[in-house]
């Protein structure tokens, strides 16, 4: 089959690689008929590098046909259409049966320290191969899968893989008041359908802030206050109490992460990292901050006192400074982590009808071939013609 593989920073490529089969008798085999490029792949691109191996197939939003059953499916056969979570968990442990899928004690990933596995992301996750191929294999098949009806287009279905149950907890994480504020920073696939996602549930002042033309653009399209970095400066604290009654948002959420604009310094060791070898950048990642803070610390400063702060944006450093000091003195909330997936599917599905109150269909600026994969992601880290939300087709 073809897949996408990473081998070296910004060096992905699509290779003829082995089929996947069934291993396990709860596997099933899907055949990718979408699949999407996530911002969370351009850490991958960019800074993780020292936890992957050449070769390692990438992309972790993947949906498609099941072609294949292992002996133990009772739910699925082939010919069914299915969305795979990012997640890869089992569904029947304690972290599990809390809703607690990125926990999911099963797969957790003990020699890192770290959650649940991922596809396609990194020995820190598994180092599962993922979904930006055209065939993939994905266990826990009675559980893990989400079935979709036949009938509309992948659009309306493929972002339960990542992107809706990713800006659907960032929403039910920042805690927004009936009627209330939040600021969402960022505006990329996670940060615009948070957005959508607020001003659905109610929020009253929805404020997105990004510098990127295209992407404040296509949130004001869609109702959202829009507040451009490039113009506000040094003074968008001030922009957005304006907004909000001289006092802040309700909530904050930073849909950025670790690559944020903003930090000569940490930019600087990030990229030292790619210089060394595998062994010591791993170690040095684990142990320093080396992340862009630049959106958090904004978040900090914007939230009101006794406000919310939702973060969905990844973050790699172990040890990066925090303001502890102000954040303890506004008294702030602060709630993070990978979104768990399928705890928010049977909120979200109810929202993909033909009336799409959250514009999915129509969410995707590009649809590619995965042979044009490469070019994708560049155009996507240097957000380059629009680029908001990239899918593929194998």
């Amino acid at each position: 089959m073809r897949a996408l593989t990473w081998h070296g920073k910004r060096d992905v490529r699509v290779d003829t690689v082995p089929d996947p089969t069934i291993r396990d008798a709860d596997d099933v085999i899907v055949q990718v008929t979408t699949t999407g490029l996530c911002g969370s792949d351009l850490h991958l691109y960019e800074v993780l590098g020292p936890f992957l191996d050449p070769g390692d197939i990438l992309g972790h939003e993947p949906m498609g046909i099941v072609q294949e059953v292992g002996p133990d499916v009772t739910t699925l056969k082939p010919g069914d259409r299915v969305v795979i979570p990012f997640n890869v968990s089992c569904g029947t442990c304690f972290m599990c049966d809390q809703g607690l899928q990125s926990q999911c004690e099963t797969t957790q990933v003990h020699e890192h320290g770290t959650g649940a596995s991922l596809f396609g992301y990194t020995k820190l996750y598994g180092q599962v191969p993922g979904g930006q191929a055209q065939y993939l294999r994905v266990p826990f098949g009675n559980t893990l899968p989400i079935r979709v009806p036949q009938g509309p287009s992948d659009d309306r279905f493929v972002y339960l893989s990542d992107v809706l149950p990713t800006a659907w907890q960032a929403v039910e994480y920042a805690a927004v008041p009936p009627g209330g504020s939040v600021a969402i920073l960022g505006l990329g696939p996670i940060g615009d359908m948070s957005a959508r996602i607020a001003a659905h549930r109610g929020a009253g002042t929805v404020i997105g802030i990004d510098l990127v033309p295209e992407r404040l653009e296509r949130a004001r399209r869609r109702g959202i206050h829009t507040l451009d970095l490039q113009e506000c400066g040094d003074h968008l604290t001030d922009a957005v109490r304006d907004l909000t009654g001289g006092r802040g948002p309700d909530a904050v959420i930073d849909a950025v992460g670790m690559e944020a604009h903003g930090s000569r310094v940490a930019a600087a060791a990030q990229g030292m990292t790619s210089l060394l070898p595998d062994a010591l950048a791993s170690a040095m990642m684990k142990r320093a901050g080396i992340d862009r803070l630049s959106a958090l610390y904004t978040a900090i400063d914007l939230v009101r006192r006794g406000g919310t702060i939702s973060v969905s944006g990844v973050y790699g450093g172990a040890a990066d400074p925090l303001p502890l000091l102000t954040m303890f003195d506004k008294q702030l909330q602060l709630r993070m982590g990978q979104a768990n997936v399928r705890r928010w599917v049977d909120d979200i599905l109810p929202l993909l009808t033909d009336e799409d109150p959250l514009g999915v269909d129509d969410f995707a600026t590009h649809r590619l071939t995965l042979e044009q994969a490469p070019d994708a992601y560049e155009m996507f880290q240097k957000k380059r013609d629009g680029a908001v939300k990239v899918l593929f087709t194998p």
